[in-house]
C-alpha cells in the first residue's frame, strides 16, 4: 500500500471530525463536552456488550446471533432481582450469571455440534433469539422497565470544570468499561486459560492432543462472553431501560463494534464502540435526522480501507 493509500482513510475521516470539533467547541462549548461525555459512557456500555461478543463470534468463531437476547434475560432478571433484595450489587451478579448460565447451555447442547458450520450456528442461533426474546415477551409484556440507580450513584457530580454537573452513575460507566477491558486483555494474553482459548481457536486438534479439554475451555469462554451481555443488561436496565426490541439494537451495535474494531481483538472492541457511541451521541445532538447516516458512513470507510477492521490481523 502506497503512503499516501495509507493516510488516506485518516485524512477522509479525520478532517471533518477536526474540523466539526473547533466550530462544535466555539459554538457551544458545553454541549460539545457534554456530548463527548455522552458518547463515552455509551460507548462504555457498547464495549461491556461488545466484548462478550468479540470473546464468542470476534475469538472463538462461533456465530451467536442470540447475544442481543442475553442481555435482555441479564436485564429482566437485574431488575427482579433488585426490586426484591434492593441490592444492586447483587442484581449485576444475577445478570451476570443468568446470562452465563444461558450461554453456557447454548453452547454445550447446541453450538459445539457445529463447530466450523457458520450458517447453521447463524440460522440457530436467529432462531433461539425469536424464542427467548418472545419467551420474555411473556413474562414481562412490553412494559418498559428502569431500574434505580444504587444510592452510592444516584445525582449529578456538581463543579466539573466546563460542564457545570454531570449524572453520578452514567459517569461510573466509564470505570465499569475500563475495569473489564483491562480484565480481558489481562485473561487472553497473560494468563494460561488466554493462551489455551487463543491455542484452541488457532489449532483445536492440536490443543485437544495436549491433553486440554477444549470443549471446556470453549464452554467457559461462551459463558464469560454470554454473562458480560447479562453484565451489560442490568448496567443499561438503568440507563437506557428494558424493553422489546432492545436486543436486537445491542445485538447491532455489538457486530459494527466487532467489525469496525476487528474480530478477535479488545483492544479494537473498545475502538470500535468509541467511535459508535461518539458517532451516535453527535449526530443525534448536532443532526438528529441522519444521525443514524453517519454510523454506517464509518462503517464503509473503515471496511474500504481496513476490511478486517482497525485493528484485525491476517487469519
Amino acid at each position: 500500500m502506497s503512503a499516501g493509500r495509507k493516510w488516506l482513510p485518516w485524512l477522509l475521516i479525520g478532517g471533518p471530525i477536526a474540523l466539526f470539533s473547533l466550530w462544535a467547541m466555539f459554538d457551544n462549548t458545553r454541549l460539545y463536552f457534554v456530548t463527548l461525555l455522552n458518547g463515552l459512557t455509551l460507548a462504555s456500555l457498547y464495549f461491556i456488550v461488545a466484548s462478550g461478543f468479540t470473546l464468542v463470534f470476534g475469538l472463538m468463531r462461533n456465530v451467536n446471533l442470540a447475544h442481543g437476547s442475553l442481555y435482555l434475560l441479564g436485564g429482566y432478571v437485574g431488575y427482579v432481582v433488585a426490586a426484591k433484595t434492593g441490592w444492586w450489587i447483587l442484581a449485576l451478579a444475577a445478570g451476570f450469571a443468568a446470562a452465563a448460565l444461558g450461554g453456557l447451555l447454548m453452547q454445550w447442547f447446541i453450538l459445539r455440534h457445529m463447530q466450523g458450520q457458520d450458517l447453521r450456528q447463524t440460522m440457530v442461533t436467529i432462531g433461539l433469539s425469536i424464542v427467548i426474546a418472545d419467551i420474555l415477551l411473556w413474562i414481562f409484556t412490553g412494559q418498559v422497565y428502569q431500574m434505580e440507580a444504587p444510592e452510592w450513584l444516584q445525582g449529578p457530580i456538581r463543579d466539573i470544570p466546563l460542564i457545570r454537573a454531570y449524572s453520578a452513575y452514567r459517569l461510573s460507566l466509564l470505570g465499569f468499561g475500563i475495569l473489564i477491558g483491562i480484565g480481558l486483555w489481562w485473561l487472553l494474553t497473560r494468563t494460561r486459560v488466554g493462551m489455551m482459548i487463543r491455542a484452541g481457536v488457532d489449532d483445536r486438534g492440536m490443543l485437544s492432543a495436549s491433553g486440554v479439554n477444549v470443549n471446556l475451555v470453549f464452554a467457559t469462554t461462551f459463558a464469560l462472553g454470554a454473562g458480560l451481555a447479562g453484565f451489560g443488561g442490568v448496567i443499561g436496565a438503568v440507563e437506557l431501560s428494558m424493553v422489546p426490541g432492545e436486543d436486537t439494537r445491542l445485538l447491532l451495535a455489538s457486530l459494527i463494534v466487532v467489525i469496525v474494531g476487528g474480530m478477535g481483538s479488545v483492544v479494537g472492541a473498545a475502538i470500535g464502540a468509541a467511535i459508535l457511541g461518539l458517532a451516535e451521541t453527535y449526530g443525534l445532538a448536532y443532526a438528529p435526522t441522519y444521525s443514524v447516516v453517519f454510523t454506517f458512513v464509518i462503517l464503509i470507510l473503515v471496511l474500504a480501507f481496513r476490511p478486517r477492521g482497525i485493528m484485525g490481523k491476517a487469519a
